[in-house]
């Protein structure tokens, strides 16, 4: 069974969170020295990550993450904060997106609203 199991639920679509998940693997890889495989995959996405005393794997779907991970005796125990760090990047990552995303969309929708709208012609 792992130790740290985190389930998150998401409305971004794949491409979306593939970019989220290549982030948080990046930032893994930054300050944990971990290393991150990617596994694409048609509907979801694997990211295997790995090094001294810990592995795991992110699975980055079209609506959800899933991690989970094992740790070793050293880091087991410290399991708690490693897990409220990785929540806390994960929800950060995930905020921005949302952010981002509720920012474009007002814009395209007032652009199409715009392209939709009646010519009126001028009065005779």
């Amino acid at each position: 069974m792992p130790d740290i199991r985190i389930h998150r639920e998401h409305r971004l679509g794949l491409a979306q969170a593939r970019k989220i998940a290549r982030q948080w693997a990046a930032e893994a890889e930054s300050r944990f020295d971990m290393r991150c495989d990617f596994l694409a995959g048609e509907t979801s996405d694997t990211v295997a990550f790995t090094r001294s005393g810990v592995n795991g794997r992110l699975i980055v779907a079209g609506d959800h993450f899933d991690l989970d991970a094992k740790l070793g005796f050293l880091l087991g125990a410290f399991s708690r904060t490693i897990e409220t760090e990785i929540q806390k990047t994960l929800d950060d990552l995930l905020a921005k997106s949302a952010q981002a995303a509720a920012k474009a969309a007002p814009k395209s929708t007032a652009k199409a609203a715009a392209r939709k709208a009646p010519v009126r012609k001028g009065a005779s």
